[in-house]
């Protein structure tokens, strides 16, 4: 089930698979790994939806809570996480609050 980038959202990641499949699918993926309950992730919400919308990257969300196994195989030990792929590879991480300028810096990087 190959889901298309829609209108500059973020994609909601269901399962380890199906983050494969973005991260192999697309040129630049950012993954933000996060909890309902996390107050920094709160905050960073609206930086990541705008990138979503303002940049070439797909940017994908994992519930750390939903999908522990997940977040635990990729080492995410805080959120939030910031993971970024490029051409189906890790190229860099941030963790914590970031500014929109520093993440879209990695981003253009990237592409």
């Amino acid at each position: 089930m190959s889901e298309t980038r829609q209108t500059g959202a973020p994609i909601h990641v269901e399962s380890a698979d199906h983050l494969q499949e973005l991260v192999d699918d697309h040129d630049v993926v950012l993954v933000d790994y996060y909890a309902d309950w996390c107050g920094p992730c709160d905050m960073l919400e609206p930086t990541v939806e705008e990138l979503a919308s303002e940049t070439d990257a797909v940017v994908a969300k994992v519930d750390i809570d939903e999908l522990q196994a997940l977040a635990k195989d990729e080492g995410v030990r805080s959120v939030p996480t910031l993971q970024f792929y490029a051409d189906g590879e890790p190229a860099e991480r941030v963790v914590g609050v970031q500014s929109k300028e520093d993440l879209r810096a990695i981003v253009e990087r990237l592409g």
